[in-house]
């Protein structure tokens, strides 16, 4: 009888939730939207480059189409913009697997660090939104986005604050999530995985530096077969344009590394964390790098980071594998065990 009771008043207590209350949830539902607004956002970018497609205000700041600007040097301008924004599509396809995954795992068990990484990673992404406006084009399609995405990303963190397990200070960011021997295999992958995170870190500074100043790299005007002055010519507005794709790549590959880096050394080892890396990398990887062949970019000397951090992301992952899988990696909090 008093079973029925709590029952019945547990069934009227969330009959009483508004909507709102039901679907925001502890927050993190806010933040998986998040995370499945990059990857559809990701897979956009992607959709408009394989169809060789501006977006409109694209056109309206430039003065030409996509299609009047490939009838130049061959279209190798036009293919270099879209070889960037392949790339760029790809990484916010991988941030936002990744920010689903945080969302539904370790942020679910009260895990702090994640919510530290939300903070972390975000704002390095919605910082590098202003990056390339000292070029001075405002990306409203991307800037409206990212006002709408502020609201979700701030309100789904204050809601799932509460839920956190102590400790819950910014700390929990430098406490490993497992303690095997580096020299283990599964210490091997894992000091891998955090070398990949890094480079990816540095590069993408690299990139968004390079696209807040100079723009282009030696290798790139090589490729176009233009000099700044003659892209100047066809279009005053041409340069900035590319560097606002220059400076956007660079910051998702940046906030790319950031998420990845702390995943790694942070999580727990899992299933589902070891998914979600080689998820994230074979779209990352697949997009940064299988874009230059299709477009004819094949210099080898700038092709090699990124193929070089492939490569060792993914010995990373093969070695992390069995731990990741068969639980056999000793856990920060827990007795030591034989890897």
């Amino acid at each position: 009888m008093g079973q029925s009771r709590q029952e019945a008043t547990d069934e009227t207590s969330h009959d009483d939730k508004s909507l709102i209350a039901a679907l925001v949830g502890d927050g993190r539902p806010l933040l998986i939207f998040m995370g499945v607004s990059l990857i559809l956002c990701g897979g956009f970018a992607l959709f408009l480059s394989i169809n060789q497609q501006f977006l409109p205000h694209d056109v309206q700041f430039l003065g030409i189409t996509a299609e009047q600007l490939c009838g130049i040097n061959n279209c190798r301008v036009v293919h270099f913009m879209f070889h960037d924004r392949v790339a760029f599509g790809g990484a916010l396809i991988s941030i936002g697997a990744l920010y689903m995954w945080l969302a539904e795992f370790p942020l679910r068990q009260g895990e702090a660090w994640a919510w530290w990484l939300f903070i972390l990673s975000g704002a390095a992404g919605f910082a590098s939104f202003l990056a390339y406006l000292g070029y001075g084009y405002l990306d409203t399609w991307h800037g409206v986005g990212t006002a709408l995405l502020v609201p979700f990303f701030i309100i789904g963190l204050a809601r799932s604050r509460s839920h956190l397990k102590p400790p819950a200070g910014v700390r929990t960011l430098i406490s490993p999530g497992a303690n095997a021997p580096w020299r283990s295999l599964f210490g091997i992958g894992r000091a891998l995985l955090l070398a990949t995170a890094t480079g990816m870190i540095l590069g993408g500074l690299t990139v968004m530096t390079v696209g807040m100043t100079r723009v282009f790299v030696p290798q790139d005007l090589e490729y176009m077969r233009l000099q700044p002055a003659e892209l100047q010519a066809i279009s005053a507005r041409l340069v900035p344009l590319i560097a606002h794709d220059r400076a956007g790549f660079g910051g998702a590959i940046c906030t790319t590394g950031i998420t990845v880096f702390f995943c790694v050394w942070c999580a727990r080892p899992s299933r589902s964390l070891w998914q979600v890396l080689c998820f994230s990398g074979l779209v990352g990887f697949a997009a940064a790098i299988g874009v230059h062949p299709v477009v004819g970019y094949t210099d080898l000397f700038h092709l090699a980071p990124a193929i070089l951090g492939a490569i060792i992301f993914v010995v990373g992952v093969v070695l992390c594998y069995p731990g990741m899988h068969q639980h056999k990696v000793r856990l920060s909090r827990e007795l030591p065990q034989q890897l």
